[in-house]
Order: structure tokens, then sequence, then C-alpha cells
């Protein structure tokens, strides 16, 4: 069955991408009772849909079913594991189009944007679909005499997945191919704001021949369906992406089961501008480090630090370019499309009144936009002290703080600063110094010259509050894995 209010959308081809119940061993599950939650457009307010929202007991079933699969699918041959998720992949490539626009209906961000997002989930579906074949067994030199030894890497079991509204769709498979490649099952609760775009996967899952239990997708409200994964010792890890705040309390949560826990939780990171920086790449990478995805990225640009001697300049040319940015609906491909929500709203509007407050000056923006409720302008903020809130908290939304410094001491102090360490970016031609700063900044991933450094071949995670383990490479598959001495005397 379709959901009607979203699959009367025209912009979508394939309705049957269009989803309104979780998917639970292999079969597609309404609420109990009929229980759902609505999803709207949030450059329009439109009801785009009704979603199952299922119900604690539900949640539970999906993990039976992934407890149920999970002995086959382990078993199964790594190649052929490997053909189903590159299958996967294709489909997911044959539909870019229909899950982009998917996307922007359910969040918002600009067609083009959305566009990238699916490019970037299907390559995790491609890695790991090489990777699956690759987790040999390891000899180890033996200590002990006629001992042989080796190391096995064997999947942990069923794995749940919590994924954020900002990326809907890559931050799912970054997690679920990873899992499945090592030979996990798994079980994915997507955000409330965003279920379309996972449920389209899911779709695409079955299509691909992926079994009956091995990739479920539960929707509903997050403590309702969260909650029981958390408590289940059947579930063996936990991967969620979001904020640090709700990592914490997962943490708490799967303290009593003793779950591996893959954490990718908040950022605040810097950009560092040094005088002999290209001052103009510097100004336009930080533009992209500052305002994709609206501003709704755990790598967007939130402290931005520039040397004293070219800082008029850099503010000239970064507000000039900042005024330049398009906001619109996200079909429109704008530069900026909505935020999310009116709490994010708020969040804008309570950073930049406190760094206004404490003395920092509003060069551009700093408003709601006519176009709607949910459309912030594009703002940015000068000589913004470090008592400022924005100095010290999240952002999510495009709202840009600058601020001068003198030292390289000083402004590493200054970066350094935060319970956060995701990424940190920094611009300069000095290679000493840009060897100096990747050492000294306390950060997972640091940038030089350039905005982008994500993608499926590289470790991704943070250091400090910004989370555990990693997502991407090898490593994200080991962490579904455990290994498994053998100690042996033919004897």
């Amino acid at each position: 069955m379709l959901d009607t209010a979203i699959s009367a959308r025209p912009e979508i081809e394939d309705k049957r991408l269009l989803r309104g119940f979780a998917y639970i061993n292999g079969r597609w599950t309404s609420g109990e009772n009929g229980e759902s939650f609505a999803v709207t457009d949030p450059a329009t307010g439109a009801h785009l849909g009704d979603v199952a929202a299922l119900s604690a007991a539900q949640a539970q079933n999906s993990v039976t079913a992934a407890q149920a699969a999970f002995p086959s699918w382990a078993a199964l041959l790594p190649q052929d594991r490997a053909a189903l998720l590159r299958r996967w992949c294709t489909l997911v490539m044959e539909a870019k189009e229909d899950l982009a626009r998917i996307m922007v209906l359910e969040q918002g961000k600009p067609l083009s944007e959305a566009r990238g997002e699916i490019d970037y989930a299907a390559s995790f579906l491609d890695f790991y679909a090489e990777e699956a074949k690759r987790p040999n067994i390891e000899g180890v030199t033996s200590h002990l005499p006629d001992a042989e030894m080796e190391l096995w890497y064997e999947p942990m079991g069923v794995v749940a997945l919590i994924t954020p509204w900002n990326f809907p769709a890559a931050m799912l498979t970054r997690k679920a191919a990873a899992a499945l490649a090592a030979g996990c099952t798994v079980v994915a609760h997507p955000a409330q704001e965003t279920p379309y775009s996972a449920l389209a996967l899911a779709e695409l899952a079955e299509r691909a021949g992926l079994p009956a239990g091995v990739f479920n997708v539960v929707t509903g409200h997050a403590p309702t369906i969260v909650k029981p994964w958390t408590e289940d010792a059947r579930v063996r890890a936990l991967s969620f992406t979001g904020s640090t705040e709700i990592g914490r309390l997962l943490y708490g949560q799967c303290a009593g089961t003793v779950k591996k826990l893959v954490l990718e939780l908040g950022g605040h990171a810097p950009v560092i501008v040094f005088k002999g920086a290209d001052l103009d790449r510097a100004v336009a990478e930080t533009m992209k480090a500052k305002f994709a995805t609206s501003g709704q990225d755990c790598l967007g640009a939130n402290r931005i630090y520039i040397e004293r001697p070219v800082y008029s300049a850099f503010c000239e040319k970064f507000i000039a370019a900042t005024q330049a940015l398009t906001l619109g609906a996200g079909m429109k491909d704008p530069d900026i499309g909505p935020l999310m929500n009116a709490a994010a709203i708020a969040k804008q509007e309570a950073h930049v009144a406190d760094a206004l407050h404490k003395g920092a000056t509003l060069a551009c923006g700093g408003a709601v936009s006519p176009l709607g409720p949910l459309f912030y302008q594009p703002t940015v903020l000068t000589d913004v002290p470090d008592s400022a809130q924005i100095m010290h908290e999240e952002t999510f939304g495009p709202v840009a703080p600058l601020t001068p410094f003198d030292t390289e001491d000083e402004v590493v102090a200054r970066a350094n600063a935060s319970e956060y360490g995701l990424v940190a970016y920094v611009h300069s031609q000095d290679p000493r110094r840009i060897y100096r700063l990747s050492r000294a900044l306390q950060y997972g991933m640091v940038a030089v010259n350039r905005t982008k450094v994500t993608g499926a071949p590289i470790p991704f995670g943070g250091v400090k509050q910004s989370g555990l383990g990693r997502e991407g490479a090898r490593m994200g598959m080991q962490e579904f894995m455990e290994v498994k001495y053998i100690c042996r005397d033919w004897a």
C-alpha cells in the first residue's frame, strides 16, 4: 500500500519507493491499532503523509526477526553477501533522482545536495561490497612451543542503527553496509522527521534480494523503539549518529547489556585562517564548510578564526559571498534551504541575540526570511567574543561567527577549548605550520586547505565528546566484528 498524501506528489516517478509502513522480516508493517505519525515538508509545512508508529513490542519483534536471520546470513559466502550489496547499490543509483526528490520533500535540502547525498550513500554499498570479501584469518607468531595461533574475525550478531534527519540516506548506508558486509543483521530506526528516505532504501534492499530479517527498518517514536533495543541482550552493538546529549543517554542505557557502541556525535568545528593562506580559496572553502546542508551538518564550521593582518580582507570577501547566497525551497535548488524545525530557528535567534549582546557585530542576515517560518537568512557575525554561546555550542544553522586571532599558540588553545573534537579546518601555505597544527589540534579529522574530506574509504569519527569508534573504511566494518583467538596444538 502507498500513503495517499505523498504518493500523489508528481515529483516522484516510482511510486513504489514511497512507503508509509515499517519493514520487518521482509514484510511492510503497520503500527498496532493503526498508530502513525505525520511527516511534513519543511519548506511549505505541507503534510507529506503518515508513517506507521510501531510499538515497543514490535521493536522487539524486529530483533527476533534479525536474530533468526543471523545464522544463515553470517554463514553466507562473503562473495554472495557482496553480490547482494552491489545489486542494492545499482538499484540505488538507478533510482537516484527519485531518492533525491524524496529527500528534498522531507528534509528540505537543495536538490543538488540531495543528489550528491545519494551518490554518497551508494558509495558505501559499493565499498563494503568489496570489503565483505576481505576480513581474513590472521596468523600470530607463537610464543608457546608446539602451538599454532590464529585470529578469526566474526560478526557480532544483531546490530541496532539509529540515524539522523540531516543525512537520512547516507548515514543509513554507511552503517548498514558495514554491518551487513561483516555478516551482521540490522534493525534500523530512522529519524521521525525523515522516514521516507530509509523506507525507500528498504524497498530497494528487498528488490536487491536481501533475505527477510536481514535488514529491518522500524519507524515510530524514538524512545518507544530504541529503549527496548538498548535493554535487549540480543542486540550486540548500537551505532548512533546525532547529538552528544542523546549519545550520553544511549551510552547509559546500553551499559546494562555491555553493548559495543559506535557514536558519531556533535561537532563544533573551528576554521583557522593564517595570513599566508590563499585568501580567496580560504573564503570559498569556508563558505562550503559553513553553509552546506544549510549549516545543518556536524562537520559545519562553527567558529571561524582569522589571523589579524588579513581579518578585514577575509571578512569583506566572506560577507559579500554570504550575501550572494540564494535562499529557497529545495526543489528550486537554492544555496540554502529551510531548517528542519522551529527549534532550529529558535537556536539561530538565541545565538545571534546572545552574540550581539556580548559585543559582536551583525554584518548581514540575522532574521527569519519572509519565505517562511523555517527559512533563516544566511548570517555573518564579526568580532564575536569567546564568551558568546555560539563559540561553545553547536549552532546547526546558517550563522557564521568570525573572530580575529594573533598567534598560533593562542588560536590552537582557543580551538581546543571545547568538549567536541570531530573536525578542524586549517588554511595555511606554511608546511611546518600545517604539520604543527595537524598534530596540535585535538580533533579526529583535520582538513588542510580544503573542506571535503569524507568518503567511504576513510575512517570518519571524532575524539572527546564527539563520539566513539569510526565509520567508513575497514575500521567501519571491524566495529561490528569480534576477534576470536585460537591457540591450537595438534598433539
